[in-house]
């Protein structure tokens, strides 16, 4: 198998076997559901930042009902209950730890019915998989979502620290799902590299104490079976701006010659990223061990 899977080994116990299919099960869900309001998003005319004139608009666009969130390109929560649903679902929504830039306040995450929502609203029918979806599967899916939506701010404050002096409150201004826009490294590593193809990317928009900065996320479904973290995402900022280039050349540097990069700069911390030849160096170490 490729780089990215890892190699299961011992004797299986059928406990953590059912638990690590039951895990499977629900982080398919979540990318399905990720991926369907991503692809709401970005089919809508104000989600791109057009009028839409270039064909039909989907009939579920806010256009067509309501005014979208400009800050998440979402309508206002849809909490109301499908009218098949077979088990009612929590609406209880969490606060995040991430500072939504002009409000005082975090971003809160979608609740379950939220999420059910998003999925029937592309297509999704529950009848099909009856016998794995659950009330349980479906609160796995929120944790999933939450957790990865951490991880991935978390990696944003690691590139921010280079601008620790400058600014040490970043802030998320908005985001956008933009499934279907592959970003210029991950055509790269999907053509030269072997990567899969990612399953979804965003755009979050962080304002750096008065000045936006625009980071790329890919998300890839790399199915670890032996970890609870079956999502990678590469987060970095957009190239498009001197200080983003010179941003992502310091880390490319660190990464692979961190006794020279010490020579030429301070840094803070190394963001995490997604290196494939370091993640390749790790599986080789564990199937030492």
């Amino acid at each position: 198998k490729q780089w990215y899977q890892r190699r299961v080994r011992g004797t299986p116990n059928p406990g953590e076997e059912a638990a690590k299919a039951a895990h499977r099960l629900s982080a398919a869900k979540y990318i399905e559901a990720q991926r369907a309001m991503s692809e709401f998003q970005s089919e809508c005319p104000q989600a791109a930042g057009n009028s839409g004139g270039g064909g039909a608009i989907p009939p579920e666009c806010p256009m067509h009902q309501q005014q979208l969130d400009g800050d998440n390109m979402m309508p206002p929560p849809n909490q109301r209950p499908a009218f098949d649903q077979p088990f009612p679902l929590n609406q209880s929504r969490e606060t995040s730890s991430i500072p939504r830039h002009g409000t005082g306040k975090n971003w809160v995450y979608p609740s379950e019915q939220m999420f059910w929502n998003a999925m029937t609203r592309k297509g999704w029918n529950w009848r099909d998989e009856k016998e794995d979806v659950t009330p349980e599967s479906i609160s796995e899916i929120i944790k999933i979502h939450n957790f990865n939506n951490e991880k991935a701010w978390h990696e944003i404050l690691l590139w921010e620290k280079f601008y620790d002096e400058e600014c040490g409150d970043p802030q998320l201004v908005k985001f956008q799902g933009r499934p279907k826009d592959m970003s210029p490294k991950a055509r790269f590593l999907t053509t030269f590299r072997s990567w899969p193809k990612p399953f979804d990317r965003h755009d979050w928009i962080v304002n750096r104490c008065g000045r936006e900065v625009r980071y790329i996320l890919d998300y890839y479904d790399v199915g670890f079976e032996n970890s609870d973290d079956s999502v990678l995402i590469d987060v970095r900022p957009a190239m498009d701006s001197f200080s983003a280039m010179r941003d992502r050349f310091k880390v490319f540097m660190l990464r692979n010659v961190p006794r020279v990069a010490s020579f030429l700069f301070d840094y803070p911390m190394i963001p995490k990223g997604m290196d494939p030849a370091e993640i390749s160096r790790t599986e080789g170490d564990e199937d030492q061990s």
